[in-house]
């Protein structure tokens, strides 16, 4: 499923899910132009346990990159899916939690998504990048935090494909049991995909969602989507 847009207008202009989005497209032109180069900045989990990486590379060159992969992406569809995930539920996130509290939010579901990641890979000597389980914790705190608000997405049915309004909850939760079920391997969802870490990053967005939100002015005003199928 892919969403469109949801049902609920940001009060605030949502400035650091535009900074992080723009942030990510210009860290992949770079990588881009000088691949190599960057991708000496991709989160490798074997480095953390092994002792000859931190004399090598030192404590910068060892946790650097537990951000810095954050903002990287393997391809335009990579980097495309992502944005659209987190431009669809970014804005009301941050608008609930606050532009400080939002950035915060963000880079400690990032952390403990790379951290589940590591620890199922059992720290893996191959090279990790994405936004994907940072933004994974955004759809967590957005399951917590909207269950009144509704997702107009592409639904593949069988072999047809079709528009649909359907409630956060229901859409996120599919979406979740998906990353669950390929991560523990009852789903094919292709090799190379860090589905422990959208996990780590779903589960830790629910769990501290409420500790970062607060109200401002009551809920966010909501758009009028009327639930069909198109």
């Amino acid at each position: 499923m892919i969403p469109i847009r949801d049902s609920l207008r940001s009060r605030t202009t949502p400035y650091v899910n535009i900074g992080i989005i723009a942030t990510c497209v210009i860290v992949f032109v770079l990588q881009l132009a000088d691949p190599e180069r960057l991708m000496s900045w991709a989160f490798v989990p074997e480095k953390i346990i092994s002792p000859s990486a931190w004399l090598k590379y030192g404590v910068a060159g060892v946790l650097l990159p537990v951000f810095t992969a954050m903002f990287m992406h393997g391809g335009f569809l990579h980097l495309g899916f992502n944005m659209l995930f987190l431009w669809v539920f970014g804005d009301n996130v941050e608008d609930r939690m606050g532009h400080v509290g939002y950035l915060l939010f963000y880079l400690v579901c990032g952390i403990l998504a790379t951290a589940t990641h590591a620890v199922v890979t059992l720290f893996s000597p191959i090279p990790m990048i994405g936004a994907s389980g940072a933004i994974a914790g955004v759809l967590g705190a957005y399951f917590v935090l909207f269950k009144h608000a509704y997702v107009r997405a592409v639904v593949p049915i069988f072999i047809f494909v079709t528009l649909m309004d359907l409630p956060a909850v229901v859409f996120l939760g599919l979406w979740f049991v998906f990353q669950f079920l390929s991560w523990i391997g009852l789903w094919g969802g292709g090799d190379g995909v860090a589905f422990g870490a959208h996990v780590g990053g779903f589960v830790a967005g629910y769990l501290f969602a409420r500790k970062f939100a607060y109200r401002r002015g009551g809920p966010p005003r909501p758009r009028v989507i009327n639930l069909h199928v198109e």
